[in-house]
Formats: C-alpha cells, sequence, structure tokens
C-alpha cells in the first residue's frame, strides 16, 4: 500500500501512526469485542475514552480549570450561530474582525439573527493580504464580545497577536475565536480568550466533530429562545452527551492528541515541526519568479498556504503532474483558484521537501 502526500484542507491529514492503531482496533477494542462504532455513549468503555480524550486535550493547551471544553457537532459554521445565542442574552451587539470568508460568515449568521454585527474592522480594504492592527479595533459602545478568525483557511491569513476586545469606556468584552485550522499547531494561551471553537477536521480529527473551549462565567448569558442544543451550559452540564455525540469522531481526535502528546511531544515541538515546514514553502515561492503569495509576511499562514502560477494556463497542468508525483488536493478554493498547500499538523515534514522539489522541477520544465 503506497499512501500519498495530502495537501487538502480539510477534511485534512490524518497522523498515520492514529489511522494504524484505529485500523488495529475498529473491530475489537482492547479485547472487548466490539468497535468503538458500536459502544453506548454512556457505556463505561465508552465514557472512559471521552474522559481521557478531555485531559489530554486539557494538558497539551493548559486549560485553566475555569473553563469547560465541549464535544459537539454541527461544525465550526454551527458555532457562527451557537456563539451569538449562547453570549448575547444580556443584551448588546457581536462585534467582529472581518478578514476573510469565515469570518463574514460568522458575521453574516449573526446579522442573519439578530439584525446587526457590527464591523470592529476589516482587513477588505487591503484585499485581505494584511490583519487590521490593534489600534484600528474599534468596538462598540455596545459590544458584548469580539469575534475573529485567527487563521483564514482559504485566503492563507493569519493573526500573528491576540486583539484585545476593549469598548470606548475601556470595559474588556469576551474574545471570541474561530481556531477551526490553527488550533494545536502550537501553545497558546487559553486565558484570553472567553470562547475558542474549532471543527476537527483540520489538526483535531475526522469530519463530524467541533470542539468548544468557553470560560465557566459565560455559561449564563445565553438568551432564553436559544435552542437547547446549543446552549453551552447545557452541554457542559451533560458532558457533552445531552444528545449522542459523534463517538468515533471523539475517539479518533482522543488518538490525535495522544500522538501530539507522546509521539511529538507536545505542542512547543509540533510548533518547531510546523515553523520549519511553513519557511521551506514560502522561501519557495519566494526564490521564484514563477510562483507567488500575496500575503503580508507577518500574516502568512503556517498551516494555509496559497500560490498562483505566473501562468494561470498552466493550473490544470501542475495539478495533474502533482498528483502523478503523489501530491494531492492542492487546487486552490474555488472562490480563489490557484494552488493552496495545506501544512497541518499531520502533514509530514518530508511532504513538503517533495513538493518543493517538484515546484522547482515543474518551473525549470513549464517557466
Amino acid at each position: 500500500m503506497t499512501r500519498h502526500y495530502n495537501f487538502c484542507a480539510g477534511p485534512a491529514a490524518l497522523p498515520e501512526p492514529v489511522l494504524v492503531r484505529a485500523r488495529d482496533e475498529l473491530l475489537d477494542y482492547q479485547g472487548r469485542g466490539l468497535s468503538v462504532m458500536e459502544m453506548s455513549h454512556r457505556s463505561a468503555e465508552y465514557v472512559a475514552i471521552a474522559e481521557q480524550a478531555e485531559r489530554d486535550l486539557r494538558d497539551l493547551l493548559a486549560i485553566p480549570d475555569d473553563y469547560r471544553v465541549l464535544f459537539t457537532q454541527g461544525g465550526a459554521s454551527l458555532q457562527f450561530a451557537a456563539a451569538p445565542y449562547n453570549l448575547l442574552g444580556r443584551g448588546g451587539s457581536a462585534n467582529f474582525v472581518h478578514t476573510g470568508i469565515w469570518g463574514k460568515k460568522a458575521m453574516a449568521e449573526a446579522r442573519h439573527l439578530f439584525g446587526a454585527a457590527p464591523v470592529a474592522a476589516s482587513s477588505e480594504a487591503n484585499g485581505h493580504t494584511a490583519v487590521p492592527r490593534q489600534a484600528d479595533i474599534a468596538l462598540t459602545d455596545d459590544a458584548a464580545y469580539l469575534h475573529y478568525t485567527a487563521n483564514e483557511t482559504i485566503g492563507g491569513l493569519e493573526f500573528d497577536y491576540t486583539p484585545e476586545a476593549v469598548r470606548p469606556d475601556g470595559t474588556r468584552v469576551p474574545l471570541v475565536c474561530d481556531m477551526s485550522s490553527s488550533i494545536l499547531s502550537g501553545p497558546l494561551d487559553v486565558s484570553r480568550f472567553g470562547v475558542i471553537y474549532a471543527g476537527a477536521q483540520k489538526n483535531i480529527g475526522p469530519a463530524g466533530l467541533t470542539v468548544v473551549i468557553v470560560r465557566d462565567d459565560l455559561l449564563d448569558r445565553a438568551r432564553a429562545d436559544m435552542p437547547t442544543l446549543l446552549g453551552y451550559k447545557t452541554l457542559a452540564e451533560g458532558g457533552s452527551m445531552v444528545n449522542t455525540p459523534a463517538t468515533y469522531s471523539w475517539y479518533l481526535a482522543g488518538l490525535v492528541f495522544h500522538w501530539l502528546k507522546h509521539d511529538i511531544g507536545g505542542l512547543a515541538a509540533m510548533e518547531a515541526i510546523n515553523r520549519r515546514k511553513a519557511e521551506k514553502l514560502y522561501a519557495a515561492i519566494d526564490a521564484s519568479d514563477f510562483y507567488a503569495n500575496p500575503i503580508a509576511m507577518a500574516n502568512r499562514s503556517r498551516m494555509n498556504v496559497p500560490f498562483v502560477l505566473a501562468d494561470d494556463r498552466l493550473d490544470k497542468a501542475f495539478l495533474a503532474e502533482a498528483e502523478e508525483a503523489g501530491l494531492l488536493n492542492l487546487k486552490g478554493h474555488r472562490s480563489v483558484g490557484g494552488m493552496r498547500a495545506s501544512l497541518y499538523n499531520a502533514v509530514p515534514e518530508a511532504a513538503v521537501d517533495a513538493l518543493v522539489d517538484f515546484m522547482g522541477d515543474f518551473e525549470k520544465r513549464r517557466g
């Protein structure tokens, strides 16, 4: 069997040791005579799996004791509705930093549901090639919280700092972050956030699971008209098992957390690997007149690297030859075109080396 290098933006590559262990346990989980997929989510065996996954995630991110970790469903997109439902119960508005397509979608959902979603800052004027600076972020007087997207998966734009969420009167409000494509890529100070949410299918595990990290003092701020299954407090009190959870995705996420802790050695070690991978690819792009990336140096994503060819008539040939070389899923998002290499945690450094070599060879032959 030959496994190729997968640069998909999501669902994304999973660590091979995780896949091997999942394969070995698929039919018979640790001698229990059944698969994890067949277990009751309330059985002692499955509760142990779920609890271990949460402990490992807490250890990796050093999550403070006054935060709850929720394993829910619906993807990050459902959190576009869940966050305002949970945080606007005392009035006010959800403020947004708009840096690309996913931030825009979050903003649009809040506006659709509640009629207002003030833009505290935007990178639209520069074509989403650099994030707004802290001095450019202006919250409204009634801001209940500030939402931003840490890493725009499609545009390859990543924040190089954590914004401060302060209203004009000096009142600090919760910071809410969509961290779907950057969570677990390096150490993180969770205490600076009110809510962090992330779809699993980038750095956490397979699609079908969403992780939400929420500070305890925010659990009583929900709107009365909120659908029950969106409630952070309800999910926290029910151990994320108010209804049947995505059990197999949760199990696989636990295996990923174990891999990060014990095989990689934690998030500082993971960050060093990710930095090397990104630096290699950006260096190849910058050294060439054939490839280009438009993002400001300080805001280049470590996880998602978009690039274009000097002649877009060669795009199809590039993708076809890349696939023949075992380099998969390099086509850019349909909304922007070009190429995109997603370098999530499970993408090995050897994959980037192979991509850089291929790009150099393609340029020599086609440039």
